[in-house]
């Protein structure tokens, strides 16, 4: 088990409890009253933290290795009814961006997101997460389709950003983030958007157009990282936390401000602590949307799903 910086007071109750268990367990010595204090403690400890979190704190989280990235959340959705689909038929395939077809009981889902890697040799793999032109017109042509057969579509999206490389640049990263987001507002079928950690820039937007766009609770959505952010206007990274503040990136933030539907609850501590329920908890709202959705008429959908975006960042005396 890994641990932030905050998270250290946690970390030492643990690890207190961890030899008060084995204490008892290794002699005659009854130390079950002090093991329960120490449970006491270690909870109330968990309760103060995680629900005094800063955004910058909240990042963190997002970030956590341990945390449950897309490819993950569409096994534990689907298990082996998932189909994945490769390729933009134009230039590869992107392995920072994936999808495919899946079943969430006995409805078919498009799924697309960007996954990200577990080490060092996966994430250079997957590009960081951050996708290429060719991942981003691999989502548009997987969406439209589900959109051919009439199948439901579920983004994923946790991402730094899409890949800023001269060669992304010259195969026209901008053109087919555009591209994306245009082709979604005219997609006939219900989209669910879900920000499953890190949702930056561009790159989220290429696949993050939908009827409900929801954040885990832990999650992030932003035009910029808390780090470009304090570089560029404090000329050093030293001023994140304070970006992050400013920012009002946090999914409470964003939900406040009008910027997504929803907020999915995460077990306390992040959804990397209890992967089982967290993933419930997604495979719920799916369903759960997906049914509401279903029974708006298609020229319905797609006027509700412009006039979603269109009042946003409207201003009135």
């Amino acid at each position: 088990m890994e641990y932030l910086d905050f998270e250290l007071p946690i970390k030492e109750l643990e690890e207190q409890l961890g030899k008060c268990t084995l204490i008892g367990e290794e002699s005659d010595v009854d130390v079950s009253a002090t093991c329960k204090q120490i449970e006491k403690k270690l909870e109330e400890t968990k309760k103060s933290i995680y629900k005094n979190l800063t955004a910058w704190q909240r990042v963190q989280l997002s970030r956590h290795p341990n945390r449950p990235y897309t490819m993950d959340y569409i096994k534990a959705l689907c298990g082996d009814t998932f189909l994945e689909l490769f390729g933009d038929r134009n230039v590869k395939d992107d392995k920072a961006m994936v999808g495919g077809l899946g079943k969430i009981g006995d409805q078919s889902f498009m799924f697309v997101g960007q996954q990200k890697g577990y080490n060092t040799k996966t994430r250079q793999f997957r590009n960081f997460g951050m996708a290429n032109p060719e991942g981003y017109r691999k989502a548009l042509r997987l969406m439209q389709m589900a959109e051919k057969f009439n199948i439901p579509i579920v983004a994923l999206i946790d991402t730094p950003g899409a890949y800023p490389g001269l060669e992304a640049e010259e195969r026209g990263q901008g053109e087919a983030i555009a591209r994306n987001i245009f082709e979604m507002f005219r997609i006939k079928v219900p989209i669910i958007c879900i920000i499953v950690g890190e949702g930056a820039s561009g790159g989220a937007l290429g696949i993050g157009v939908g009827d409900k766009v929801t954040m885990l609770e832990n999650t992030w959505y932003s035009v910029i990282s808390p780090e470009s952010c304090s570089s560029i206007l404090w000329r050093s990274w030293e001023y994140k936390e304070q970006a992050a503040e400013s920012l009002k990136l946090t999914s409470f933030d964003m939900k406040k401000n009008k910027l997504v539907d929803d907020i999915i609850k995460e077990p306390l501590g992040g959804a990397h602590t209890n992967r089982e329920e967290t993933f419930a908890s997604v495979k719920k709202y799916i369903v759960d949307t997906y049914a509401s959705l279903q029974k708006v008429p298609t020229e319905k959908l797609l006027a509700n799903r412009m006039e979603k975006y269109f009042e946003m960042g409207e201003y009135r005396d």
